[in-house]
């Protein structure tokens, strides 16, 4: 199994911050792995995922991507090879649906039967039907569908990384289960690397073949989700882990 991504001693450290954004932060992912990263709010976990589309840029140490660093990269040409989706999907109002999923892969250049191709895959992918959607405007949508869009638009140039930002935080709490059932769908039949921010346990459990909890730009515990609630390894996880009645009880049966 490759290594998709490692960082390596990565700090990042905000002006007038109290604490390092992330305090030498050093994990491997492989290849084909989803990841959920959680914790507060303030841990760490965007920071960490903003680093990888070079949003932000470390104070030091090195990340790589399938070998490279990303830094040697032109930062655009890498963004163009990584998908990423975040709560507020960022929808162009002015673009039909079509013209919205169909975004990257007109900027590297498809023909248009390939994209149209791609656009109507990706549509019944996400559960909307083309025929319906294609021609609608982002206003027209609910925000369960302007997700599904978002995700979709991610998704355009087959990445071979996704990022993903609590995509489905403003989500009701039934449409938030179905689209992370979708989600799982397509990861498994694409087998792309997935990196998931999440401040919801009961999500991040879920989702995850491996978990990095974080606290205070450190990462607590790197691993799959039945190893965390067996073997918590720090104070912080375990208080973590208590917060939630439901992932406790969980945690009593294994």
């Amino acid at each position: 199994m490759s290594i998709a991504l490692e960082f390596e001693q990565v700090l990042k450290r905000f002006p007038s911050a109290a604490y390092n954004a992330l305090d030498s932060v050093s994990c491997s992912i492989n290849e084909g792995e989803f990841i959920t990263i959680l914790g507060t709010s303030g841990c760490g976990k965007t920071t960490f995922l903003k680093m990888v589309n070079r949003i932000y840029e470390p104070d030091s140490g090195k990340i790589k991507l399938f070998g490279e660093e990303i830094q040697k990269k032109d930062a655009v040409k890498l963004r163009h090879g990584i998908g990423y989706v975040i709560q507020q999907i960022g929808l162009f109002p002015h673009m039909t649906i079509f013209e919205n999923i169909a975004t990257v892969p007109k900027i590297l250049k498809w023909s248009k039967q390939k994209i149209a191709a791609r656009v109507e895959e990706l549509l019944h992918l996400v559960n909307l039907d083309p025929a319906e959607f294609s021609r609608r405007y982002p206003a027209q949508l609910s925000g369960g569908q302007q997700q599904r869009i978002g995700l979709a638009r991610a998704l355009a140039a087959d990445p071979a990384v996704m990022l993903l930002d609590e995509p489905f935080g403003a989500i009701d709490a039934i449409n938030r289960s179905n689209l992370q059932n979708e989600l799982l769908n397509i990861h498994r039949a694409n087998r792309r690397t997935y990196l998931f921010v999440t401040h919801d346990i009961h999500e991040a459990f879920k989702l995850a073949t491996r978990v990095i909890i974080m606290h205070r730009g450190q990462i607590q515990q790197f691993a799959p989700p039945d190893e965390i609630l067996k073997h918590p390894a720090t104070d912080f996880v375990r208080e973590l882990l208590e917060s939630s009645e439901d992932i406790v009880a969980y945690g009593a049966k294994l």
